[in-house]
């Protein structure tokens, strides 16, 4: 696999010098740009023309360059530049199952395409555009981050919404029962309040009755003492009378 790394960021970047972590870098990113387009395209038959390094990055993650990478030497020097590479010669490089248009060709560098197939750089700026590429899918990548962690902030502040309206629903509910639990103690309440007033007037009628009965024994007793008194009155005065006669006897 490092040797497909090889070749393909030797005709990438083939009028510059790279060092092995630069190498690495630029392997990892181009990598992440291909799984980009990979899974963005999956199901698609043709290569996307956006990015020209599809195809080849498809070669190499499939295997299909193993073999084809050039041998690079590292050169020590004294102005401690061992880990650069040499700035290598320009290199044809023969395409067999790439096709390129100049859709895809548009917007990167300059591409000369010979009779014979073989395809020279003449103007390569590909670290940059990598490094612009990466920024913009980092970029993409800490969009997406932020927006699913506002969703995700979002979603659980309507699981709090839901569960406290929830709650605020149970206790309606429980206040609505004990309201009528309570229109019902008033119910019955007043319902016993007018069997007393009921009771209380009854009662009322037979006082009064019963005042107006002692009112009649009032009377009758008074009646009774007159005529009590009328007859003693009558039998002392029969005895009265009866002394008499028996002394004029």
């Amino acid at each position: 696999m490092f040797k497909d790394a090889q070749c393909l960021i030797y005709e990438s970047i083939c009028l510059h010098k790279m060092t092995h972590c630069q190498a690495s870098k630029k392997w990892e990113n181009m990598k992440k740009r291909y799984k980009v387009h990979f899974f963005l395209l999956k199901g698609v038959k043709v290569f996307p023309e956006t990015w020209p390094y599809f195809s080849l990055m498809d070669d190499a993650m499939e295997g299909r360059l193993e073999g084809n990478a050039p041998i690079l030497k590292a050169y020590s020097s004294d102005n401690n530049k061992g880990d650069f590479l040499p700035i290598p010669k320009p290199k044809k490089r023969k395409v067999s199952s790439m096709e390129i248009s100049s859709a895809s060709v548009a917007d990167g560098p300059e591409i000369e395409v010979s009779v014979n197939g073989n395809v020279k750089w003449e103007q390569v700026a590909v670290q940059q555009r990598g490094l612009e590429i990466d920024r913009i899918v980092q970029e993409a990548e800490d969009k997406r981050i932020c927006k699913d962690s506002e969703q995700r902030v979002k979603e659980r502040e309507i699981e709090v919404m839901e569960r406290e309206r929830l709650v605020l629903q149970r206790e309606r509910a429980v206040l609505e029962r004990e309201i009528a639990v309570l229109d019902r103690d008033r119910a019955l309440l007043e319902r016993e309040r007018a069997t007393i007033e009921r009771e209380r007037a009854t009662m009322e009628r037979e006082k009064a009755v019963m005042e107006r009965e002692r009112a009649m024994v009032e009377k009758e007793r008074d009646a009774v003492k007159v005529e009590e008194s009328d007859t003693t009155d009558r039998k002392e005065r029969f005895l009265i009378l009866f002394k008499k006669l028996v002394e004029n006897l």
